[in-house]
């Protein structure tokens, strides 16, 4: 089973990223996913962020850690 962590990119510099995981940040790499921001949520998979997080499923997401916490 594989499982992704949705993290918020607090800064990119040179294809990596320092995202924000529920408190604990983390670089990681960036080079997979185009056009990102700080201020996006991503969903990284073994130090890569695999997908970007949109809209609704932000909310959702965020929704789903505040159950979690």
């Amino acid at each position: 089973m594989c499982v992704g962590l949705p993290a918020r990119v607090m800064n990119l510099k040179n294809g990596r990223a320092v995202v924000d995981a529920s408190g604990a940040r983390k670089e990681i790499s960036a080079e997979l996913l185009e056009d990102l921001e700080p201020g996006d949520y991503v969903m990284v998979h073994a130090g890569v962020a695999i997908a970007r997080i949109r809209g609704n499923d932000q909310d959702q997401m965020d929704d789903l850690i505040d159950d979690l916490l």
